[in-house]
């Protein structure tokens, strides 16, 4: 039986309103540097698609190495997506848990046979990702990471 080819959880993604902002509070109250902001999504290659069609979706982010999980932070922006949809829907909060896997096609088949939808996937030089909600088996999103050098 097929399973998900990693045990380890490599980030946590928040949803918030204000990646600069929230990056600010996030390194004083842990003493960490604070991180660029980047965007996300924004280019030729991101190829995002949302529910099953192409958006414009974007975000800023910032990202924080805590130990061996990196935590996000995703400021919507841009067309249709997971990030604003939750924002709109539930506020700024912990959206998805991501691990790695080998297998993008596969993982996602094999979570969508258990009743998990993709809601969202895309690229970026480097690799691909894929949010699928398992928000009513698991409690939240997850995201599936792929590296071109896995």
């Amino acid at each position: 039986m097929y399973q998900l080819d990693s045990q380890v959880i490599v980030q946590i993604g928040l949803i918030v309103k204000d990646a600069a902002g929230t990056a600010r509070h996030y390194a004083e109250v842990f003493g960490l540097p604070l991180p660029e902001v980047v965007m996300i999504a924004d280019d030729a290659i991101a190829d995002t698609h949302f529910r099953g069609k192409a958006s414009t979706a974007k975000g800023r982010a910032a990202f924080f190495k805590l130990g061996p999980v990196e935590m996000e932070l995703i400021e919507p922006i841009g067309g249709p997506s997971t990030w604003e949809e939750f924002l709109r829907t539930k506020g700024e909060g912990i959206h998805h848990i991501a691990v790695r896997t080998g297998d993008l096609g596969k993982a996602t088949q094999f979570l969508q046979a258990k009743g998990m939808p993709m809601i969202q996937s895309g690229a970026w030089l480097g690799g691909r990702y894929a949010y699928v909600d398992c928000t009513p088996q698991l409690g939240t999103i997850l995201e599936l990471l792929h590296f071109d050098q896995d």
